[in-house]
């Protein structure tokens, strides 16, 4: 004779379904930001916006990678002074990110027509 099945998961079972939601959520608040889009690194007339501003990726010293700030540094360097190609003045999060730029101790003239546009 067959035993009945079993409807509801074992006490092991739900304890690690509760152990996995609860690390997934606190994933999230590690979540270090978006990656810093620098166009590909190519030659550029003019500048895409950046969806949102810099999170902890590039903000916190223990979480920043040196490369990860040197392509910010590299695009703005080459770049900062260049209109939006939508024609749209520079967002929040844009000059969040020119900002960011000039904490690293880069040139703020660089990025001077972000920070004064809008």
């Amino acid at each position: 004779m067959h035993s009945p099945r079993r409807l509801l998961p074992t006490p092991t079972l739900a304890i690690a379904l509760v152990t996995i939601a609860v690390l997934g959520t606190a994933g999230c608040a590690n979540d270090p930001g978006p990656v810093f889009d620098n166009q590909g690194g190519r030659q550029i007339s003019c500048l895409q916006h950046q969806p949102e501003p810099p999170g902890s990726r590039y903000t916190d010293p223990q979480r920043s990678k040196p490369g990860e700030i040197l392509a910010v540094l590299r695009y703005y360097t080459a770049h900062g002074s260049k209109p939006y190609c939508d024609g749209a003045p520079p967002s929040k999060a844009d000059r969040a990110w020119a900002e960011l730029y000039i904490q690293q101790g880069a040139d703020p003239t660089n990025v001077a027509p972000l920070m004064r546009a809008g």
